[in-house]
Order: C-alpha cells, then structure tokens, then sequence
C-alpha cells in the first residue's frame, strides 16, 4: 500500500486515518468521529475519498486495507507468499498436534493449506473442509475427503451458504482448525467476511476441539467481526508456540 506521508492531495485527517488503518487493520467510523470530534458523515466522506484513490477498502460502518477482505482483492498465489515460511512452521505445529485417525475440519486460507500439506503425508485421517484447494492437497486413497459444498466464495476455494451450516450443524468431529485475519488487543478472534465467520462458529460448534492457526503478524490488528474469543479456542497455534488452555494435552513441539 502507498506510503500515506507521499500520498498527495490528503488532508491531514485523511493521512491520520490512512495510518490508523495501515497499523490497525480496520477502523470504525464511529472510533474516528469520536476521536477527530467531527461527525460521521465527514468521516465516512474521507474514507469514500481514500478508496476512489485506491488506498484502502470500505466496509460497512468502517475502513481496511486493500486484501483484507477477499481473496478476490489479492491473488491467492501472491496471498500464499506472504509470511511463507511462518505461515509453513505454524502449519507443522498443528498437524503434530492431531491425533492419529482424528475427524477434521479443515477452514479455509493459506495457513489452513499449509497444515493441510503436513497432514496429508499421514494417512487416515477423515477429513472436511469448505476449501477447494485443501481438498485437492488430499489422496482420496488415503483419506476420507469430504468437501462441504456450497455457493464458491472467492478466488480461495471457499464455499459459503445455508447449505454448509446446515451440514456442520449434523456432524461430530474430532478437531476444527480454524483461520482469521486478526486477533484484537482484547483477545478477540476476528475476520472481513461475515458468510466465512458462519462457517468457522459452525465448524467449532461441530467439534470436540478448536484450533486457532494464526501467525503472529495477526496480533494486535482488528478485522470487521469476531470470530470468538482466544479463550473458546483449547489451542493457539503461531510460529514460535502452542497456547494450550489448562484443561487441553501438551503440545508435540517440532524442533
């Protein structure tokens, strides 16, 4: 994204809420209305400005950075890129984690992927996902690969919808492992997609355990909604460690 300092023709209230959405994620008009002691109306007027220029994305009630919302905004190889090797040693630590012959949900996103690819070199595991491409990264003659089919929801593979709820809500799994776009300074797990948020809560409603799978670069940010709190999750996996919550088994560390 463009530097806001070399950005021309902002004022100087455009440049602060270009800043804030840069090192936050997602700001809400009514945080900065409250905080410039301006009106809404004045502030959601900066924030269509910023977006006809290209330098952020309007949501509803707020502003984010351009990608965070849909995959469609970003292409998914260059998406896959980025935190690649962190996105790879969080992938590895969820999958050590899983037990042997252990029912999934698998949600969908590059991290996701990653542990996907660690999980598939271990057979017997019966696997669901809404993401085409994990599916894809499964041998059917090693695994059972269900793909819970719905309307297709970006250029990421995901499927949405009605349908998908329906049939997490009939099923009883071992393990959810679950993605997001941010994890807020309240221990709030958050993400842009609202249709994709339904999913996650019906996948961890399925399930005996959740995992959270996240690198760390997704602290301290917000998205638009929230997933759950930390605390719904017996296990936050980043790069450099397992959260186990007191109740849950020790984590197998990868070296």
């Amino acid at each position: 994204m463009t530097n806001p300092q070399t950005t021309p023709n902002l004022s100087q209230r455009q440049s602060v809420v270009l800043n804030r959405v840069l090192r936050s994620g997602f700001v809400t008009i009514e945080a900065l209305a409250e905080e410039f002691g301006v009106s809404a109306q004045t502030v959601r007027r900066d924030i269509i400005t910023l977006s006809e220029q290209g330098l952020l994305q309007r949501f509803h009630g707020g502003a984010g950075p351009i990608g965070s919302a849909e995959s469609a905004r970003l292409d998914h190889a260059a998406k896959r890129d980025v935190a690649r090797e962190e996105k790879q040693m969080v992938g590895a630590r969820a999958a050590a984690a899983i037990p042997a012959g252990a029912s999934i949900f698998l949600d969908v996103g590059t991290t996701i992927e990653c542990c996907a690819a660690r999980l598939s070199q271990r057979a017997g595991f019966r696997i669901f996902t809404t993401s085409i491409r994990t599916a894809l990264l499964f041998d059917p003659d090693a695994h059972e690969v269900n793909v819970i089919g719905g309307r297709l929801s970006g250029r990421d593979g995901s499927l949405t919808g009605e349908e998908v709820i329906l049939r997490l809500h009939d099923l009883q799994i071992d393990v959810a492992l679950i993605a997001c776009s941010a994890v807020d300074d309240t221990a709030r797990v958050m993400d842009f997609n609202t249709s994709k948020i339904a999913v996650k809560k019906a996948a961890m409603a399925a399930a005996s355990s959740s995992y959270l799978l996240c690198t760390k670069s997704k602290f301290g940010r917000t998205a638009l909604s929230t997933i759950a709190p930390t605390s719904r999750f017996q296990a936050v996996i980043t790069e450099s460690e397992t959260i186990w919550r007191q109740n849950s088994p020790a984590a197998t560390e990868i070296g």
